[in-house]
C-alpha cells in the first residue's frame, strides 16, 4: 500500500496556499534572518522562543513559521562570521575562515552572496533527499521494535556527545544531565514519583519547551550580559559583486558543490549531529582535494561554498530521522518535535502514513523557505550589517520579556517561568564551563525514548540483554556506536602515549 496518494499532494498545496500560512513562513524567514545574524542568538533559540505561539496555530501554519526560522537561521549565522569574524551559529565557524578574510579584502559582498547561494543549493538538495528517502524509510520503520528504537536513540546520544566541541567527556556528561532531567515526574510504569522535591508541578515532568527556552534563549542572554561592548573592526569599502559572478563560481565548482551537499545531507540524517560537524567535515574534504593556486584560509570562495552548502544541506537531512523514527537529527529538530506534539501529532513511522498531507506540506514549506532565504539574502546584503549593531542593552531585556511571556503561555502557570530561569542558569553555567548544551537538549528529548524502549524490550524478552546484540539492525547500530567511540577516542589515546614516551628533560 502506498504511503502517499495524489489527493494528499493537492491537499498539501491547498493548505500551503492559505494566506496565513504564507504570511507565517515569510515571518519565520525574517525572524530566522535576524536571530541568526545577531551574535549570541541562533535558529535554535528563535524556534524555542517562538514555539509557544504555535499553540494557537494549526499544524501547517505552525510548521510554516518554524521551518521559515529553521532555514534562514542556519544561513544567517554566516553574516556575522563574514563581517565580524564572530559566527552567529556554531555551524558558521568554518565559514569565517575564508569569509572574514574576503571582507578584509573588500569582498564581503561577494562572500555573503556566495553564502546565500550555497545555503539555497544545500537546502534544495536536502529537500529532494527528504522527499525520496523519508517515505521508503517510514515503510521499513514500521517493522522496527523497541529494541531497534533503543539502539537508534543510543546512537544519537553517543554521536551528539562525540562531536561536541571540546572534551568528549563533557559532551557525554551534558547528555546524561539531559537524560536525568527527562526522568523527573511520575514513573510511566509504576506511577511512583521521581525527583519531585515536594513540588506537585513536577508530577507531569519538565515541560520540554520550558527547558529549551531556558537552556538556549535565557542561557545565551545571560552569557551576553558579560560583554561590556562589541567593538567592530573597521573594514574597507566592500566592492559590489554581481550575482552572475557568484553563479559562475558555483558552476566552475559543481563537483565540490555536489560533494558538500552529500556530506551535509548524510550527516544531517545521522541522529544527534548538526550543521557544525557537517561544515567542518566538508571544509576538511575541500582542503584535502585542493588544487594548486587555491588559497583556503586566505579568502578562497570555494571555502565558503563547501561550508555553506553542507551547512544548509543538514536541514532536510535532519528531518528524515525525525519524521520516520521520531528521533531528532539535530537540536533544532528536537524543538520541532515539541511543535508537532503541541498539535497532537506523534513523530515516528506512522507520521507519514497517518498525515501524508502534512508531510507534503513540510516539503513545500521547506522549498518556499529556501526561496525566501535566497531572495532576502541577495536583496538585503546592504542591510546585513545593521542587524549586527543591535545594542546588547536592548537585545537582552527584550529576549527576557519575550521568553517569560512565552513560558507563561504554555499552561498559564507561573511555575513555568521559574523553570526557564532555572534552566537559563543551568545553560549559562554549562556555557561558562565549556559544557555543550546541545547534548543536554537531545538528552531531554531522547531520554523518554531510551527509557521506554529499553524497558519494553527487556520486558518482552524476559529481561534478556542479549536481544540487543542478536537482532541485526540493533547489533549493527551498536557496532557503529563502538566504532565511532574508537575513532573519537583514538586521538586522545595517541596524545597520551606520545606524552608518556616523551624523554624527560
Amino acid at each position: 500500500m502506498d504511503l502517499i496518494a495524489f489527493g494528499d499532494v493537492g491537499g498539501a498545496i491547498q493548505a500551503v496556499a492559505n494566506p496565513w500560512v504564507l504570511l507565517a513562513v515569510t515571518a519565520g524567514a525574517v525572524i530566522g534572518m535576524i536571530f541568526g545574524a545577531a551574535p549570541g542568538l541562533t535558529a535554535t533559540s528563535a524556534i524555542a522562543l517562538f514555539l509557544p505561539l504555535t499553540y494557537v496555530m494549526g499544524p501547517t501554519t505552525s510548521m510554516a513559521l518554524l521551518l521559515g526560522i529553521y532555514c534562514s537561521g542556519y544561513f544567517a549565522g554566516s553574516i556575522p562570521a563574514i563581517l565580524l569574524n564572530t559566527p552567529g551559529a556554531p555551524g558558521s565557524a568554518a565559514t569565517a575562515l575564508d569569509g572574514y578574510t574576503m571582507a578584509q579584502q573588500g569582498q564581503g559582498d561577494r562572500a555573503i552572496a556566495t553564502a546565500v547561494v550555497g545555503s539555497f543549493v544545500g537546502g534544495i538538495f536536502s529537500l529532494l533527499l527528504l522527499a525520496l528517502v523519508a517515505p521508503t524509510l517510514a515503510r521499513v520503520a514500521l517493522s522496527f521494535t523497541s529494541v531497534e528504537y533503543f539502539a537508534f536513540a543510543f546512537v544519537g546520544i553517543v554521536c551528539v556527545a562525540g562531536i561536541s566541541r571540546g572534551s568528549m567527556t563533557k559532551g557525554i556528561a551534558a547528555a546524561f544531565i539531559g537524560i536525568l532531567v527527562s526522568t523527573i515526574g511520575l514513573d510511566p510504569v509504576s506511577g511512583v514519583g521521581r525527583f519531585l522535591m515536594g513540588q506537585p508541578n513536577l508530577m507531569a515532568g519538565i515541560p520540554t519547551t520550558a527547558a529549551l527556552i531556558g537552556l538556549f534563549a535565557i542561557g545565551q542572554m545571560l552569557l551576553q550580559t558579560r560583554k561590556r561592548d562589541m567593538t567592530l573592526e573597521i573594514l574597507p569599502v566592500q566592492e559590489r559583486t554581481s550575482n552572475r559572478v557568484v553563479l559562475l563560481d558555483y558552476w566552475r565548482n559543481k563537483w565540490l558543490v555536489f560533494k558538500s551537499a552529500c556530506i551535509g545531507a548524510l550527516i544531517g540524517i545521522l541522529p544527534g549531529t548538526g550543521p557544525s560537524i557537517a561544515s567542518w567535515v566538508s571544509y576538511g574534504d575541500a582542503l584535502r582535494t585542493a588544487k594548486k593556486g587555491d588559497k583556503y584560509g586566505k579568502g578562497e570562495p570555494k571555502g565558503i561554498i563547501a561550508c555553506e552548502v553542507s551547512n544548509n544541506a543538514v536541514t532536510g537531512g535532519a528531518l528524515v530521522p525525525l519524521l520516520t523514527l521520531g528521533i531528532p537529527g539535530d537540536p533544532v529538530t528536537a524543538v520541532l518535535i515539541g511543535a508537532l506534539m503541541i498539535q497532537g501529532i506523534q513523530t515516528g513511522p506512522f507520521l507519514i502514513p497517518n498525515n501524508p498531507s502534512l508531510f507534503f506540506s513540510i516539503l513545500l514549506l521547506l522549498f518556499i523557505s529556501n526561496c525566501l532565504m535566497l531572495v532576502m539574502g541577495l536583496s538585503g546584503r546592504k542591510l546585513a550589517a545593521k542587524v549586527l549593531q543591535i545594542p546588547i542593552g536592548i537585545m537582552v531585556p527584550s529576549i527576557f520579556i519575550v521568553a517569560g511571556a512565552g513560558a507563561f503561555s504554555l499552561a498559564s502557570n507561573p511555575f513555568d517561568v521559574k523553570l526557564i530561569l532555572i534552566f537559563g542558569l543551568i545553560g549559562y553555567l554549562m556555557n561558562r564551563f565549556k559544557f555543550p548544551t546541545s547534548p543536554a537538549v537531545l538528552g531531554i528529548v531522547l531520554g523518554p525514548i531510551l527509557e521506554q524502549n529499553l524497558r519494553n524490550a527487556l520486558t518482552a524478552n524476559n529481561m534478556d540483554f542479549t536481544v540487543f546484540f542478536t537482532r541485526p539492525i540493533s547489533a549493527a547500530s551498536l557496532a557503529i556506536t563502538a566504532l565511532l567511540l574508537y575513532v573519537w577516542l583514538k586521538p586522545n589515546r595517541d596524545a597520551d602515549v606520545e606524552e608518556a614516551t616523551k624523554p624527560a628533560k
